[in-house]
């Protein structure tokens, strides 16, 4: 059965839908099955990856119209794509019995098929993300190493413990990734620092390096992998994968 992870900040701006995007690819690259899900109303996974409209998108499987109809991208790698529709499903959903539910009963037709299932949720703590960390096994926090970045750090392991006390139990802070790195900056040095007194073994070895390529694959609706599989930002993500895997393993024989 596969692993679910949740790419989670409510801070925009950190590298989650980059992180969430080249973590498949990534685990894809190491022999993995993943599936994307796109659950931002924004749709940036989607737009980043170049995916047209789809007739069955993430909001029409949660309303229950359908079930969830992945997108290949590209061999090994599958998406479930968003759009704007689904900024209004928080107020279509709220009076929905076991809402905060529905997004693990529709990965029960999938979850065999994948080795991990990675959510992009949204910059918000609403219903969507909700229903992301109900059915996670992991969630893992991007933080841009900048001094903002570190604001809000305790609400959301507020809400992460939240969630595990009232609705699922098996829910863990999986790791903590320091994105847009630049060891030549103090400050960014000084971040990472209180990132690790604060979360200790969770924050992941691997730093995400400011570098260029990542910026430029979206533009030309790629990942990493496909856009500069020689650049820092395809070496960082890969070593990245490599220490989930190691966590996932031990984890599970734990």
């Amino acid at each position: 059965m596969g692993k679910i992870i949740s790419l989670l900040n409510h801070k925009g701006g950190v590298g989650k839908t980059t992180s969430a995007i080249n973590i498949g690819a990534g685990l894809v690259e190491l022999g993995k099955r993943a599936l994307l899900i796109d659950l931002d109303p924004q749709a940036n996974l989607t737009l980043s990856l170049g995916i047209p409209r789809q007739k069955v998108t993430i909001y029409e499987a949660l309303r229950g119209e359908a079930e969830l109809e992945p997108f290949t991208y590209k061999d090994g790698l599958d998406v479930i794509t968003s759009s704007l529709d689904l900024s209004s499903a928080e107020m279509e959903l709220i009076n929905e019995a076991g809402r905060e539910y529905i997004l693990r009963e529709l990965f029960e037709t999938v979850i065999e098929d994948y080795d991990f299932i990675i959510i992009d949720c949204p910059p918000s703590l609403g219903l969507l993300t909700l229903n992301a960390l109900t059915c996670s096994d992991y969630v893992y926090i991007p933080l841009q190493t900048e001094f903002l970045a570190l604001q809000g750090l305790a609400k959301i392991k507020q809400i992460i413990d939240k969630v595990r006390f009232r609705l699922n139990k098996k829910l863990q802070i999986g790791g903590v990734i320091a994105t847009m790195y630049d060891q030549r900056k103090v400050l960014n040095r000084d971040v990472v620092e209180t990132i690790k007194k604060y979360f200790g073994k969770k924050v992941f070895d691997t730093l995400i390096r400011d570098n260029v390529s990542l910026a430029e694959a979206p533009a030309q609706r790629m990942d990493i992998f496909s856009y500069n599989k020689r650049s820092k930002g395809a070496e960082d993500y890969l070593s990245l994968c490599q220490e989930i895997l190691q966590r996932t393993e031990v984890s599970v024989e734990a």
